[in-house]
């Protein structure tokens, strides 16, 4: 059991590490842009302190932060080239802090206010009939 749970501490750190590393590649002009859109958006989201689906959601809470968030950084880490990719682990790895990102905070709040504001109105339609 006990090797088990190393490797996932070794697989959380490595995520990290990687996200960390993304966030420098987007930032960098050699990255392509395409790269550099799709890498800005999977950091955007990770470093958001709300999540897309709540945590306390039972079983789909933690759906994005155990499938949704890898797939993406695995994809964004296909789109940059791999020499690029492993001098922003390196840098990565010295970082002990990660950057937060409001914006993508307020983009996630205004979400779920457009999406309860639909609900509201979507009811509001049906008691209406």
């Amino acid at each position: 059991m006990i090797p088990m749970l190393d490797a996932l501490k070794h697989w959380a750190r490595a995520l990290r590490r990687d996200t960390l590393a993304l966030y420098l590649a987007a930032r960098d002009p050699r990255t392509p842009w395409y790269a550099k859109a799709w890498a800005a958006f999977v950091v955007a989201y990770a470093f958001s302190p709300i999540d897309l689906i709540p945590d306390f959601i039972p079983v789909l809470g933690y759906l994005d932060d155990l499938i949704l968030l890898p797939a993406g950084l695995w994809l964004a880490l296909k789109l940059i080239p791999a020499p690029l990719m492993e001098e922003h682990r390196r840098a990565a790895a010295i970082l002990a802090e990660k950057p937060v990102n409001r914006t993508a905070a307020l983009v996630i709040v205004a979400l779920w206010i457009a999406a309860i504001g639909l609900a509201i109105w979507l009811a509001a339609a049906t008691v209406a009939r």
